[in-house]
C-alpha cells in the first residue's frame, strides 16, 4: 500500500500534520465547544432527574389521595349501610307497633260487636219469649175457650226455651 509507505518523506510530514490537526482539534473541543455540551448535557441530566423526583412525589401523594379516597369510600358505605340498617328496623319496630294498635282496635271492635250481638239476642230472645207466652195463651184460650194462668204459661214457655238450648 503506497499511502503507509514510511520510506516516502511525504508520509512522514502528513502523518506529522495529521498529529498536530488531531491534536489541535483535541484542544479545541475539549476547551471551547465540548465544555457547554457538558453543561447542557448536565443540566438537562438534573432537570429530568428534579422531574423524575417530582413525578415521584405526586405519584406517592396521587396514591395516598386515591387511598383515603377509597377508605372515605368505605366509610361511607359503611355508614348507608348501618343508616339503611337503622331505618329498616325502625319501619319493623313501628309495623310491629301498627299491627299491634290494631289488633287491639280489632279487638275491641270485636268485643263491642259480641256484646251487641248478645244484647240484640237477648232482647229478640226476651221478645220471642213474650210472643211464645202470648201465643201460648191464645192457643190455649182458643182450644179450651178457658183464659190460661199467665204465670203457668211463662214457665211453660221457659221450660220448652231451655229445652230447646240444650239440643
Amino acid at each position: 500500500m503506497p499511502q503507509l509507505d514510511f520510506a516516502n518523506p511525504l508520509v512522514l510530514t502528513q502523518v506529522l500534520w495529521l498529529l498536530v490537526i488531531f491534536g489541535a482539534l483535541y484542544v479545541l473541543l475539549s476547551k471551547v465547544a465540548l465544555p457547554p455540551i457538558a453543561r447542557v448535557l448536565a443540566d438537562r441530566e438534573a432537570a429530568i432527574t428534579a422531574d423524575l423526583e417530582t413525578a415521584r412525589a405526586l405519584k406517592a401523594d396521587a396514591d395516598a389521595a386515591i387511598a383515603a379516597q377509597e377508605k372515605a369510600g368505605q366509610k361511607a358505605r359503611a355508614e348507608a349501610q348501618a343508616a339503611l340498617r337503622a331505618a329498616v328496623d325502625a319501619a319493623k319496630a313501628e309495623a310491629v307497633k301498627a299491627e299491634a294498635d290494631l289488633g287491639s282496635r280489632l279487638a275491641a271492635d270485636l268485643a263491642a260487636a259480641e256484646a251487641r250481638i248478645t244484647a240484640a239476642k237477648d232482647q229478640a230472645l226476651g221478645a220471642v219469649r213474650t210472643i211464645a207466652a202470648e201465643a201460648a195463651a191464645e192457643a190455649t184460650a182458643k182450644l179450651t175457650g178457658l183464659m190460661p194462668d199467665a204465670g203457668a204459661v211463662v214457665a211453660a214457655v221457659d221450660a220448652a226455651l231451655a229445652a230447646g238450648q240444650r239440643r
